[in-house]
């Protein structure tokens, strides 16, 4: 009688369950996140903008705020504009410019070192030229001196001939009375001439202070009455019957005056805000 192993014990032993039922999702990478120009187009969307009111407030032209949203940085001109683009753009809907550029380098191969220029314009010195003496300005200067020498002697001349020959006839002829002073003018109007606005209005003054921004603003009826970039040091002014609505798009470069009261605001540098002001003591709509 032999001792050894029994066929069932050479049959390979099931898998094994029990760790797969306690092994832990693995966590979320990098590939979940949105693409750039996704979160740039939902972020817009978001606040409310349009294509047309982003590229007039940062000044990206259209086709390239298209191309970004789309992710297609083809047509930025290089790495160098696309960031530049890409920070501009999440400045104008709220986003973290910084975030977004670090993904950008990420996607793309990194930032690139910089490079010294030094030794690239090394090659490029050029010994200055002798200037050459400008003879024409020269004898043009010449002639001028001549001319004014000859005409002052002659002017001269004529003046001493001609006094030997006054004689005294009558009485000196009176003197003419000396005009009288011209009255100061008015001083210009200072910018709290605001604060006189009519009651039964809204007034609403917008002025640039820090940086320039992209205003619009509408009156009670939807009319427009402005859409376009306010630079830095500009004001405009609106008024209407009942209410104003404005659209700031760079809302922490505004210093606001509504009817004749300053508004304190927080908003910061990119922001986007929609405000409405009707009559009496302001308040943000």
């Amino acid at each position: 009688m032999s001792i050894g192993n029994s066929p069932e014990d050479d049959r390979p032993s099931p898998p094994s369950t029990s760790s797969d039922a306690s092994a832990t999702p693995e966590p979320a990478t990098d590939s979940d996140r949105p693409s750039i120009g996704r979160a740039l187009q939902q972020a817009r969307i978001d606040a409310g903008l349009t294509v047309e009111e982003v590229s007039t407030a940062t000044r990206v032209r259209i086709p390239i705020v298209h191309a970004i949203e789309g992710d297609d940085f083809s047509r930025c001109g290089g790495d160098v504009y696309a960031r530049g683009h890409i920070r501009t753009l999440a400045r104008a809907v709220g986003l973290d410019p910084v975030r977004l550029v670090q993904q950008y380098d990420a996607e793309h191969g990194g930032r690139p070192s910089p490079t010294s220029a030094a030794p690239l314009f090394e090659a490029e010195r050029i010994r200055p030229e002798r200037r050459r003496p400008n003879w024409t300005a020269a004898m043009v200067a010449a002639i001028v001196a001549v001319i004014g020498f000859v005409g002052f002697t002659m002017f001269n001349g004529d003046d001493r001939g001609s006094s030997g020959h006054h004689v005294a006839e009558g009485p000196a002829p009176a003197q003419k009375a000396a005009p009288k002073p011209k009255p100061p003018k008015p001083p210009a109007p200072s910018e709290s001439a605001i604060a006189a606005v009519p009651k039964d209005k809204v007034t609403v003054r917008l002025t640039a202070t820090d940086d320039k921004s992209w205003i619009s603003a509408k009156a009670s009826d939807g009319k427009l009455l402005f859409d376009g970039l306010l630079l830095k040091g500009a004001s405009k002014t609106f008024q209407d019957n009942e209410k104003i609505d404005l659209i700031l798009g760079n809302a922490g470069a505004i210093e606001l005056y509504v009817n004749g009261k300053r508004v304190d605001d927080t908003f910061e540098t990119g922001q986007v805000e929609r405000l409405t002001y009707t009559k009496g003591d302001p308040q943000v709509g």
